[in-house]
């Protein structure tokens, strides 16, 4: 965890995703990473998970302050 100079609590972490569709008929396997940020209260709640749990998330996509990359925003999630 860490601290935004406005003074709020932060955590960057990333999410994983892996699943199996149906494209063109053929069974394709899924597999993604992408970086993430949560802000503000639901920070603690974020790092009472433990790691490899999984959760829904929501939120919005934006690029890194490098813009190198996009980073997810996540508001909520369950």
């Amino acid at each position: 965890m860490r601290y935004t100079p406005a003074g709020l609590p932060a955590c960057d972490f990333s999410l994983k995703h892996e699943s199996q569709v149906t494209e063109a008929g053929q069974p394709r396997q899924i597999f993604m990473e992408i970086k993430a940020v949560v802000l503000g209260d639901i920070t603690q709640r974020l790092l009472k998970m433990e790691i490899g749990s999984s959760a829904v998330y929501a939120g919005f996509l934006t690029h890194q302050r490098n813009g190198r990359g996009t980073v997810f925003h996540v508001t909520e999630f369950e």
